[in-house]
C-alpha cells in the first residue's frame, strides 16, 4: 500500500470522526428543545436518553459479527449517513412515536459507527507503525466543539430543530459519502501469537477486562463532567448561570488540545506512561473540583479533567486492538474493538445517575470523589498498555499494509 493511499485513508477517517462529533453534540446539547417539541415529560425523558446508549451497545455487538463478512469500511460508509439522517428525523418528526423511532435508529447506527471508526483507526495505526489514534479522537473533539457552537447559535436564535439540523446534514452527508471512498482497511504484519486463527474468537474476555474497566471509568468521568459541571458550579460553588456554562466548554477545548498533542507523548514516552499521567491528572482534577473553595478553583479542576481524561479512551482502543491482533489477526483486532466499545456506553449510562444518587444522598462534593477513585484505579492497569504507541508492537519497524485480503480495499 502506498504512502499516499494511507494518508488519504487517514484524512478520510479523521473527517468521519469530526462529523460524528458534530452530530452527537447537536443531539445532546439540544435535548431541552427536543423535549419541548415532542412534549416528553421529565419522568419519561430518562428512558428516551437511556435508550440511545443501550441500542448503541447492541449496534456495536452486531457490528462485531458483521465485520467477519464485510470490511469495517463498508459498515462505516453506510452507518454515518444513517446517523445524520436519524438526527434530521429527530428535528422534523411530528410525534412521540416518530422521535422514539428516530432515536432508536440513531442509537443503533451510532454503535456501528463508533465500532467501525475505531476498528479502522486501530488498523491504520498498526499500518503506520506509530501512534496516530489520539489524532482521530482530536478530530471528534473538534467536531463536538463545532456542533455545540452550532447548537448554541440555534438555541440563541430561537431556531426550530429542523432549521438547525437540516443545513448541517445537507453539508456533511454528501461530504461524508465522498470521503468514504478513501477509507482504508489496513491490516499490517503477521499474527504474532502462534496458532492465532484470525477469526476474532481467540480474544478471551479476561484478556480484555482491564481495558473494559478503563473504558468504563473514563466514560463515567466524562459523563460526570458533561452532565454535572454546570449544576455543580452554579449550585455548589455559587456561580452565575452564564458562568456555569463555561466549564464544559473549557473541558472540551482541553480535550482537543490534549488529544492533538497526545500522539507525540505516546511516541516519546510510550502509551503506559501517557495513560498513567492522564489518570493522575484526571484524579487531581476531580479532587480539586470536590474541594474547590470557589468558582476559579472549580474551573481549574475541570481544566485538568479535560487534559487527563482525553488520552484514556483512544489509548484503550489502540491497546485492545493490538492484543486482539496478536491473538487473532485483523479479525481479532476488530472483535476486540467492538467488544470494548460496548463499555463506552456502560460508562455513559452509569456515570450520570451514579453522581446524582450520591449527590442527593450525601453531597455533590462527595459525589465527585467517586469518579476520582475510579480513574485512580486506572493507574494500576497502565502496565497493560505497554507495547502500544511509540514504536508499534514493542519496537517493530514501521509496518506496511499488504494489498491482500481486505487490506487497502477501496469502496
Amino acid at each position: 500500500m502506498t504512502d499516499t493511499r494511507m494518508r488519504q485513508g487517514r484524512a478520510a477517517l479523521a473527517f468521519s470522526f469530526l462529523v460524528q462529533g458534530v452530530a452527537f453534540a447537536l443531539l445532546v446539547t439540544r435535548i431541552p428543545a427536543i423535549q419541548d417539541r415532542y412534549g416528553i415529560s421529565d419522568a419519561l425523558l430518562p428512558a428516551f436518553l437511556a435508550a440511545v446508549p443501550v441500542l448503541a451497545g447492541v449496534g456495536s455487538v452486531v457490528t462485531e459479527r458483521v465485520v467477519r463478512r464485510v470490511a469495517p469500511s463498508l459498515v462505516l460508509r453506510w452507518a454515518q449517513p444513517v446517523v445524520l439522517l436519524a438526527l434530521l428525523a429527530v428535528g422534523v418528526g411530528q410525534g412521540m412515536i416518530q422521535v422514539a423511532l428516530a432515536l432508536a435508529v440513531f442509537g443503533l447506527a451510532v454503535g456501528a459507527l463508533d465500532a467501525s471508526m475505531n476498528m479502522l483507526g486501530v488498523s491504520l495505526q498498526r499500518a503506520y507503525g506509530r501512534s496516530i489514534m489520539l489524532g482521530f479522537h482530536a478530530a471528534y473533539s473538534l467536531g463536538g466543539i463545532a456542533g455545540a457552537s452550532l447548537a448554541w447559535l440555534g438555541a440563541h436564535g430561537g431556531w426550530a430543530l429542523g432549521v438547525s439540523y437540516a443545513p448541517v446534514v445537507g453539508v456533511l452527508l454528501p461530504l461524508a459519502l465522498v470521503g468514504s471512498r478513501w477509507y482504508v482497511d489496513a491490516a499490517a504484519g503477521p499474527v504474532v501469537e502462534a496458532g492465532g486463527k484470525g477469526n476474532g474468537r481467540g480474544v478471551a474476555f479476561a484478556v480484555l477486562l482491564p481495558f473494559c474497566l478503563v473504558m468504563s471509568f473514563a466514560y463515567i468521568g466524562d459523563s460526570t463532567v458533561s452532565n454535572w459541571s454546570a449544576k455543580y458550579l452554579q449550585d455548589v460553588l455559587g456561580s452565575s448561570e452564564q458562568t456555569a456554562t463555561v466549564p464544559y466548554n473549557v473541558y472540551m477545548v482541553m480535550t482537543l488540545l490534549g488529544r492533538t498533542l497526545g500522539d507525540l507523548g505516546v511516541r516519546r514516552f510510550g502509551a503506559a506512561a501517557v495513560v498513567r499521567a492522564g489518570a493522575v491528572l484526571a484524579a487531581a482534577g476531580f479532587a480539586l473540583v470536590a474541594g474547590a473553595p470557589g468558582v476559579a478553583a472549580g474551573m481549574a479542576g475541570f481544566t485538568l479533567l479535560g487534559l487527563g481524561l482525553c488520552v484514556l479512551v483512544p489509548q484503550t482502543f489502540a491497546a485492545a486492538g493490538r492484543i486482539g491482533f496478536e491473538k487473532g489477526g485483523p479479525a481479532g483486532s476488530d472483535a476486540a474493538v467492538a467488544r470494548l466499545n460496548v463499555f463506552n456506553y456502560v460508562g455513559f449510562l452509569v456515570g450520570s445517575p451514579l453522581v446524582g444518587v450520591i449527590g442527593d444522598a450525601w453531597s455533590y462534593r462527595g459525589a465527585m470523589l467517586v469518579p476520582m477513585v475510579l480513574v485512580l484505579v486506572t493507574v494500576g492497569y497502565a502496565r497493560s498498555f505497554e507495547g502500544t504507541g511509540g514504536r508499534y508492537g514493542d519496537g517493530h519497524e514501521r509496518a506496511r499494509a499488504a494489498d491482500v485480503g481486505r487490506d487497502g480495499h477501496r469502496l
